[in-house]
């Protein structure tokens, strides 16, 4: 009985890791540390920007938002995902609805609570971003990309914050926004792919649905395309280190991933495509560290 408990409750666990995306969040939260020492902040010391309480408290509530926001996204989605994802449906299920509900407004109003602690200008930032993410999970989601640019520009709003924090305007900062929000539209356009029957069962308005696969692919192209001039531009006209290495391999794998979307043609396929961006994206995270590897080097040793 006592062990029988003690998976069950083992298993709740691993439903709410996997309902939180706790994999996600925990890239979200190196990204924004590495983005900020390497970065946004690079003239102040490693201590300084590690044991900055400001900067914590910025990344404890985007963390604790998007949590949130998974929570209330897949509180809408529970049918949709039982046919797009039955397995992880399945383990999610483990938690009540009921649950996801308090949790999603305990998360919330620890988010804001940890926000006031920086300035009111944070509050009102982390405010909007919590109605943001539920206007977009209860509606806008359902609008044909409308619905794609939202999650895009939500899914980017963290290092925003972070960025205004430090206010960094170099145009390198820029650039690299704009390669990362290319990439996350088109990721989220793939997932309109994936989701196709689970989508079309539950009346979603994606653009597969109405303008058919073709038109989908060739948004996505599209997107790819354009992907690749911050790549180059990032490549010839400012200095990041090492880390021209990891925007040259983005382009020879933004390359393939074109030929092998327009020869996809099941959710397998698909799954592969959204595989690969997400591969480049989280790549981008540790390639941060490639910038000054010197520096690197001499802060670890």
């Amino acid at each position: 009985m006592f062990i029988r408990k003690n998976k069950l409750l083992l298993l709740k666990l691993l439903s709410l890791f996997s309902l939180v995306r706790g994999y996600n969040i925990l890239v979200l939260v190196l990204a924004q540390y590495l983005a900020s020492i390497f970065i946004l902040a690079h003239e102040l010391g490693l201590r300084d920007v590690v044991f900055d309480i400001y900067l914590f408290c910025i990344v404890t509530a985007s963390a604790l938002v998007i949590a949130g926001g998974y929570i209330i996204n897949n509180f809408y989605d529970a049918e949709k995902d039982l046919i797009n994802k039955p397995q992880k449906s399945m383990l999610d299920r483990l938690v009540s609805q009921r649950f996801k509900v308090t949790a999603y407004f305990v998360l919330n109003f620890l988010a804001v609570f940890v926000a006031s602690y920086v300035s009111f200008r944070s509050v009102f930032f982390f405010s909007a971003y919590i109605f943001g993410i539920w206007l977009y999970s209860h509606k806008l989601k359902k609008v044909p990309f409308v619905g794609n640019f939202v999650s895009a520009i939500l899914t980017i709003s963290p290092f925003f914050a972070v960025f205004v924090y430090y206010k960094n305007f170099e145009s390198v900062i820029f650039v690299h926004a704009i390669f990362l929000f290319l990439l996350i539209l088109a990721r989220e356009m793939i997932k309109d792919l994936e989701n196709l029957k689970g989508d079309l069962v539950q009346n979603y308005r994606t653009i597969p649905i109405i303008y058919g696969s073709l038109v989908s692919k060739i948004c996505i192209g599209l997107l790819i395309l354009l992907t690749l001039i911050p790549s180059v531009l990032l490549i010839t006209f400012f200095n990041l280190g090492h880390m021209n290495l990891y925007f040259e391999a983005s382009v020879v794998f933004l390359l393939l991933f074109l030929v092998l979307l327009f020869n996809s043609k099941s959710k397998k396929h698909y799954v592969w495509l959204h595989n690969i961006l997400k591969f480049i994206i989280v790549m981008g995270v540790f390639s941060i560290l490639l910038i000054d590897v010197d520096l690197v080097l001499k802060r670890i040793l």
